[in-house]
């Protein structure tokens, strides 16, 4: 199992770089300039426009590269189940993941991060039944 698991990494792997780098060929400065607060770059010190620029390239980058890891996470932890458990993509909105064990249906949302969830999410997850 570990060495499909690698396989499929490593397969996927260029994904995630071309979805960064996609991220940045569309990418118009004049748009970008327009969502940020100029005043937050001047208290940085940002005095040129080669620094405000890699200011903003690194901080739009920085959020893509969440969200694309979180995808590639998610599909090798589908492709892990599927492996594993017959696991497959949810189609229920929400959910990323569904698989049967021991006659027990599990539905799973998959998080990649340690800020998955707010403090209303958390509590609903205490309860002891979820409607679908």
């Amino acid at each position: 199992m570990k060495s499909k698991i690698a396989a499929f990494i490593e397969k996927n792997i260029p994904l995630f770089h071309q979805r960064r780098l996609e991220s940045l060929t569309g990418l118009e400065l004049d748009k970008v300039l327009m969502r940020k607060n100029p005043y937050l770059f001047k208290a940085k010190n940002i005095n040129t426009a080669g620094g405000l620029v890699k200011a903003i390239l690194d901080a739009h980058l920085s959020s893509q590269e969440e969200t694309i890891f979180g995808a590639f996470l998610e599909n090798v932890a589908i492709h892990a189940s599927s492996i594993a458990l017959g696991g497959i993509k949810s189609g229920i909105e929400g959910i990323d993941l569904e698989f049967t064990k021991e006659d027990k249906r599990y539905i799973v949302s998959i998080k990649s991060g340690p800020n998955w969830g707010n403090s209303s999410q958390i509590k609903k997850m205490g309860s002891s039944s979820i409607a679908l």
